[in-house]
């Protein structure tokens, strides 16, 4: 697995490796609205996880998911799931991304 200095750096070296999409949580599925897809947790799988802090604030921390859907070959990135959207994720979702960020 590679390692980034930024977020910017870790979406760029994802789009290279053909990840492509970009995913939002909703709830309980990832949704890309450039194909109008909806991946449940067990329609995918997250391959690299990259967490990066802020500087100066802990609680400034990002995360970037590359999630690759178990059936359909698409890829995409999901970035800042754990932290930001921990209030509008589903109990399975928030177990699905968890347990990539440890």
């Amino acid at each position: 697995m590679e390692s980034y200095d930024t977020v910017v750096g870790a979406i760029n070296g994802l789009r290279l490796k053909g990840y492509t999409l970009d995913f939002n949580l909703a709830f309980d599925k990832l949704t890309c609205s450039k194909n109008i897809t909806c991946l449940h947790p067990d329609d995918f799988e997250i391959t690299e996880v990259y967490r990066f802090e802020g500087d100066s604030n802990p609680e400034d921390e990002d995360v970037v998911y590359a999630i690759e859907a178990k059936q359909g070959n698409l890829k995409g990135v999901l970035t800042s799931a754990f932290g930001m959207y921990a209030d509008a994720a589903s109990t399975e979702m928030l177990k699905k991304l968890s347990m990539h960020t440890h």
